[in-house]
């Protein structure tokens, strides 16, 4: 008999987790990713890579892999795939869970300027300062509207196009230890950073740097978005794994999604 197949909508370091843990258990497991990382990490399980075609499209990938149950473990500011994954899931009949991260949370020393927008990032930044835009590619464009600000641009992959900052460096580097994120900020006699509040722990060490280095941050709050069953960590992930497979399936060959073994 084949084993119930999970497919995890990924991209983060949760969906990572998430996929490791599952593999030890008695299900197979797809995670999708979006295809902006040139060189993901290796992931446990099966992988595949680029868009769906819409949440029809989803859909009928979910329905042709037989897929049982739908996790959306993508970034808190993926605002299109979210919605089209619950559409996806409700169409083919099968159970979505969301995993979001919870927000980043401000503590003592923390000089925060808190905005809805990228466009209102930008509109914060004091004339003259060097800023450290912790962003995607993507998202770069609106602040070429910022003459007289320098801008060190952090990313993992080169971009495709120029980013068509009138002053800026461009970095090629994954984030860093806390010290390592001082060293880098001071090296490069930052004023500002600009970022997104993606929660998490992967990129939390350069917020506590900034705190640490009196740093001010220009933080973007996460958009708007309504899930119906959203989690905030792996574990409760897989304990809505284990509870509903345990429910429609009496076979032995599940009795591996144990209690016990969620805490893998």
């Amino acid at each position: 008999m084949n084993h119930p197949t999970i497919l995890i909508l990924g991209g983060t370091t949760e969906a990572a987790e998430l996929a490791r843990r599952l593999a030890s258990l008695p299900v197979r497991v797809i995670t999708s990713l979006a295809g902006r990382t040139r060189d993901p990490a290796k992931l446990a399980g099966e992988v595949r890579s680029g868009g769906f075609g819409g949440a029809e499209g989803l859909a009928g990938y979910i329905q042709a892999e037989d897929v049982t149950i739908v996790v959306d473990a993508t970034h808190p500011f993926a605002t299109r795939i979210s919605p089209n994954a619950a559409k996806a899931a409700k169409l083919a009949g099968r159970p979505l869970i969301r995993l979001e991260r919870p927000a980043w949370q401000k503590t003592e020393g923390d000089d925060w300027h808190e905005v809805a927008s990228l466009e209102e990032a930008a509109s914060a930044i004091p004339p003259s300062a060097r800023v450290l835009l912790a962003l995607g590619r993507q998202h770069i464009a609106v602040f070429s509207s910022r003459p007289g600000v320098h801008f060190v641009v952090r990313m993992i992959d080169p971009p495709e196009t120029p980013l068509g900052l009138a002053s800026h460096q461009l970095v090629l580097a994954r984030p860093g230890k806390a010290e390592d994120e001082e060293a880098f900020l001071q090296d490069r006699r930052i004023t500002h950073i600009v970022c997104r509040n993606s929660g998490g722990t992967a990129s939390y060490a350069k917020l506590e740097a900034a705190r640490n280095l009196k740093i001010p941050v220009i933080l973007i709050a996460r958009p708007p978005q309504v899930h119906t069953n959203a989690v905030g960590d792996v574990d409760a992930v897989l304990e809505f794994v284990r509870t509903s497979l345990e429910q429609p399936l009496s076979n032995p060959s599940f009795s591996g999604l144990s209690r016990e073994s969620t805490n893998g």
